[in-house]
């Protein structure tokens, strides 16, 4: 019997693992494919995982911009992930790779047997679930996005070179540009759709983006990426099994954002099950599940999900409003609501300064 089994070899299996494996845990992580690149354009702020080695950072942009009505310049330095530093970073020799689809679980008082679409049972003392969002019923808040990564000096055309821009609103539609340099000469522009319920469809944004091209004189061609993110992830129940990452509603709320957190989470996560493995696997689950949710966590949590109700209302114009007030804060005020997962204070002080700030239209909308 294993004594941990992720399921899901993305980037939040893959630190759990790890963390996991190097407080001397037995552990394996399952996927149908543990050896794919993963695709996607991951970025994060500076401050959110300051331990990240150099290999793991693909580009640091020498400036960030945010746009509402008018231009914010954020004094928090931005980071792009390189994909396969972080994935060596995060690979730990003595973590097996088992490749395997999941399709059922049984949990006892003994830990759990997990079910393979071939056939296999797999035996753990503790199951995690980090293979992404579980399947919920529609319709959710979802964030959307479509891009394109063009050479640098195309991108140029919309955005100063070696900048990010985080968001810019100023056209009017309900959803916002985002330029990210890549650290290799070409830039990620993408027509992102922050918090929408249903989401906005991939294929519409692929039009706007394809039209502010082309009158941009750019020619529409490069690697795509789409984005969909179910930003209304349900907090896990009572159960034998942790649900981590994703699956285990770290998803921002309000912002979409989850691997920072799930870098920070895995070593605590990690300690928790090794901390109370000799007291048996139900112990075990449960000194993780408290490890990802404490109080603060779950009140912080609830005060995003009401951001995220206050977003999906907003009109165009309300939230190009919304960010000029947001980024016109200092950074510690936009970091405790963006990043401080366990600071209630701080986000609700934020919160409360936002409130405060805002014209009487955008009060009662705030007010849900």
């Amino acid at each position: 019997m294993t004594d941990v089994l992720v399921a899901g070899g993305g980037p939040a299996g893959r630190a759990l693992a790890a963390a996991c494996a190097r407080r001397g845990l037995e552990t394996a992580v399952l996927d149908p494919d543990p050896h794919r690149k993963w695709p996607n354009t991951y970025g994060m702020w500076a401050d959110e995982a300051p331990e990240l080695p150099g290999e793991a950072i693909a580009a640091a942009p020498a400036a960030t911009l945010a746009f509402g009505t008018r231009e914010h310049r954020v004094d928090r330095t931005y980071r792009v992930i390189d994909n396969a530093g972080l994935r060596e970073w995060l690979t730990e020799p003595s973590v097996q790779v088992v490749t395997g689809k999941v399709t059922g679980a049984e949990h006892g008082p003994h830990g759990s047997t997990v079910l393979l679409a071939d056939g296999r049972r797999l035996a753990a003392a503790v199951f995690v679930d980090a293979s992404g969002a579980p399947k919920l019923r529609a319709p959710r808040a979802e964030q959307t996005a479509y891009g394109l990564v063009l050479p640098a000096d195309q991108a140029e055309r919309l955005a100063p070179p070696d900048t990010a821009v985080f968001m810019d609103w100023r056209d009017g539609t309900d959803s916002f540009r985002y330029a990210l340099p890549l650290g290799d000469g070409s830039v990620l522009v993408e027509e992102t759709s922050l918090a929408r319920k249903p989401g906005l469809p991939v294929a519409e944004l692929a039009q706007r983006l394809h039209a502010r091209l082309k009158a941009a004189g750019i020619r529409p061609a490069g690697r795509v990426e789409q984005v969909r993110i179910v930003l209304d992830v349900p907090l896990p129940k009572r159960g034998q099994a942790v649900p981590f990452g994703v699956a285990g509603a770290l998803v921002h709320p309000a912002t979409g954002y989850s691997l920072a957190t799930a870098l920070q989470l895995a070593p605590r996560v990690a300690q928790a099950l090794a901390d109370a493995f000799d007291a048996g696997p139900a112990a075990a689950a449960s000194a993780a599940r408290k490890a990802l949710w404490p109080p603060e966590a779950r009140a912080v949590h609830a005060l995003r999900r009401y951001g995220l109700r206050a977003l999906c209302g907003m009109s165009p114009a309300q939230s190009a409003q919304f960010f000029d007030l947001f980024f016109d804060l200092p950074i510690p005020a936009q970091r405790a609501f963006t990043s401080g997962r366990t600071d209630l204070p701080g986000t609700a002080s934020t919160m409360a300064n936002l409130f405060r700030a805002a014209p009487a239209r955008l009060r009662r909308l705030l007010l849900g």
